[in-house]
């Protein structure tokens, strides 16, 4: 990404933009560099992209589960001074999206999910046990994606350091199982916030049916499909994203 760091207080975060607020959450093994295509597209349309760097490797094996990082959502949204924000999600980043939403649904305007856990979750904290193999690692990155080859190299190097990293790895299997132990099926239907869930047809990490189930669970949500995608829509059909979700803003008038 093109837009620099900002490191305050405690938090490191990307920001590009004014406008309405919408505050991007990141997945387990995803790089802010992920949702490039996002924050290009949508700082030029009247929002302000904010990209916070979750601590997911950094808080207190105590405090790495999906309550305290949507508490760590809160206190930045806080330190910030934002109100209404418009949460978007990916993976482990839609499941603190919706959590915060649970927590805080005041400060929420709208709810963006794409490939998001928290009903679901198979892959997040399994198939490690040849992590220093690294063409098992290869694999296992391209299969977040429908066309392997958006698994660049630089994308497989990074999942192989951190599952080589003896810290790393006991957090991303701390994160697995709090992401099972927050199961979200019973909140949803509580949650009135407007959703706009954005799938790939082809995930095998969170399988269509997930998003079908989470589009019933929610009150105010519309589900839409973008075929031979996998699991990281805003990665490898970003042009198709952005139309989408900017439509559905549109729509929405937010």
């Amino acid at each position: 990404m093109t837009h620099r760091l900002k490191k305050e207080k405690n938090f490191s975060y990307m920001e590009v933009g004014e406008g309405q607020p919408i505050i991007v959450l990141h997945g387990l093994m995803g790089g802010l560099s992920n949702f490039d295509a996002v924050s290009n597209y949508f700082s030029n349309k009247g929002y302000k992209v904010i990209i916070p760097e979750l601590p997911i490797y950094s808080m207190s094996l105590l405090k790495t589960n999906v309550k305290s990082f949507a508490n760590y959502l809160h206190d930045f949204i806080e330190y910030k001074g934002l109100t209404d924000v418009i949460l978007l999600g990916n993976s482990l980043g839609g499941h603190i999206g919706l959590f915060h939403t649970k927590l805080y649904p005041n400060k929420v305007k709208a709810l963006i999910i794409t490939g998001s856990s928290g009903l679901y979750e198979s892959a997040m904290g399994s198939g490690y046990t040849k992590r220093s193999d690294y063409e098992v690692i290869r694999k296992k990155a391209q299969d977040v994606f429908y066309d392997p080859a958006v698994a660049t190299k630089e994308i497989v190097d990074e999942v192989y350091e951190t599952v080589n990293d003896r810290n790393k790895l006991i957090k991303t299997l701390a994160i697995a199982k709090s992401a099972i132990r927050h199961n979200m099926s019973k909140d949803l239907p509580n949650m009135k916030v407007p959703t706009c869930i954005i799938w790939g047809k082809n995930d095998i990490v969170t399988p269509p049916e997930v998003a079908i189930e989470f589009d019933e669970l929610l009150p105010d949500s519309e589900l839409f499909w973008i075929d031979k995608c996998g699991h990281a829509a805003m990665m490898e059909h970003p042009d198709e994203f952005n139309r989408i979700l900017d439509s559905w803003l549109t729509a929405r008038k937010f």
